[in-house]
């Protein structure tokens, strides 16, 4: 299993723009990829979980993957994270 903590900065935090994104880009993979936030998990591939979770800025949140391509999901996600500029 792969894991990779973010700290988010934008201003609005993770809003529906980028909360669709990250759901694309983690629907690209075969891995199992959760998004956790104040002890509460969710399907990274469901928009609807995403937006749930109220993600705001200055938020910790951390994201794990689990399967075949779980590297290669986190890294997508983790650039996808820095060129929205929802973290550091």
């Amino acid at each position: 299993m792969e894991k990779k903590e973010f700290h988010v900065v934008a201003e609005t935090g993770i809003h529906a723009r980028p909360a669709t994104l990250l759901v694309q880009t983690a629907s690209k993979f075969s891995s199992d990829v959760n998004l956790e936030y104040k002890g509460k998990s969710v399907n990274l591939k469901s928009i609807m979980g995403v937006m749930s979770l109220g993600v705001g800025q200055g938020s910790d949140v951390t994201i794990t993957a689990e399967g075949a391509d779980e590297a290669d999901a986190i890294a997508a996600i983790a650039e996808t994270m820095q060129k929205e500029g929802l973290s550091e």
